[in-house]
């Protein structure tokens, strides 16, 4: 008998790719909506001069252009009352040509991020952090759901990649990422798993999942140990590392000299939670980061926005 172990080289999962093909069914949508008397809008809120979310908000709002999606971006000073924002919140939920509303975050310290979050009109929500949305979700029932879980079974199913039967680990157990994304793979008949920090033997339960995925925000947290060869892993972790040692053991030769060029330029470099070199080695597939699903997760907003139009407009 062989009892040799498959060697793999995991083929990259390209977010670039598979954010155009959703971007491109959204512009066609909207095209459609606009011919029917619809013109979906989206509203982004952003409070204070937190430069991340600059970058974010920007990024949603050109995109929202760039489909055809009407936008507004409500930017307001870092000492704004929690009164005025909910005001706001109200004003937005009040007009009828509204139909999209993302409060950005994080939002400044003062401000109670859930009561805000709350405030929001459900229908309204494309984010899909609401409790009425988050409920709907837990029973199966349409709603808006959060944009990287939505993302990445969007990837798996264009993929082409079986999700019914298949045994799936969430490692990370967040409203944003973690518990919708178990929900999610629940519904495509997955068996499912969701690890956390008091996980005992992490390494055991993740090395048995078909699908891993990593959305627990710790640097190289997945090793090699972690994964079941040919397993697909999607990596939702955004984490920086700044010294060449550590680059070394997160890359392979494919990419090393790429990474330490940018540490050297910039201070840093970007990184998962997977470490790179052991899942390129022995996964089937693999998100990268950055190019995987980060880049998902502004299409899924707009592709949510539209979906907010035709619910509430009954189209």
């Amino acid at each position: 008998m062989n009892t040799e172990m498959k060697e793999y080289q995991a083929e990259i999962l390209s977010g670039k790719e598979f954010s155009a093909a959703i971007k491109e069914e959204v512009a066609e949508a909207v095209s459609k909506l606009k011919e029917a008397g619809v013109e979906p809008c989206l509203v982004v809120v952003r409070v204070g001069a937190d430069p991340a979310s600059e970058v974010y908000v920007r990024s949603k709002v050109k995109t929202a252009e760039e489909l055809g999606i009407r936008s507004e971006h409500r930017h307001l000073p870092e000492d704004t009352p929690q009164e005025d924002l909910l005001a706001i919140v109200d004003e937005l939920n009040a007009r009828e040509d509204v139909d999209g509303i993302l409060v950005q975050l994080p939002l400044p310290k003062h401000i109670n991020e859930t009561e805000v979050l709350e405030r929001l009109d459900p229908l309204k929500d494309v984010d899909g952090f609401h409790p009425v949305n988050a409920g709907r979700l837990a029973q199966g029932h349409e709603a808006l759901v959060p944009c990287t879980p939505a993302g990445i079974i969007d990837m798996l199913k264009r993929k082409g990649i079986e999700m019914k039967g298949a045994n799936a680990v969430v490692v990370g157990r967040s409203n944003i990422v973690g518990k919708p994304m178990a929900l999610l793979l629940l519904q495509e008949h997955a068996t499912v798993t969701i690890c956390h920090s008091r996980t005992r033997d992490l390494a055991d339960v993740c090395s048995r999942a078909d699908i891993l995925v990593a959305a627990v925000g710790v640097t190289g947290i997945i090793r090699e140990e972690h994964i079941k060869p040919g397993a697909v892993v999607v990596d939702v972790g955004m984490n920086s590392i700044t010294d060449a040692e550590t680059a070394r053991d997160f890359f392979g030769d494919d990419e090393l000299e790429k990474r330490l060029t940018t540490i050297e330029r910039r201070g840093s470099t970007l990184v998962g939670d997977v470490n790179a070199k052991a899942a390129k080695s022995k996964a089937g597939y693999f998100t990268p980061v950055p190019g995987g699903v980060g880049l998902l997760t502004v299409a899924m907003l707009m592709k949510n926005t539209v979906k907010a139009a035709r619910l509430r407009r009954k189209v």
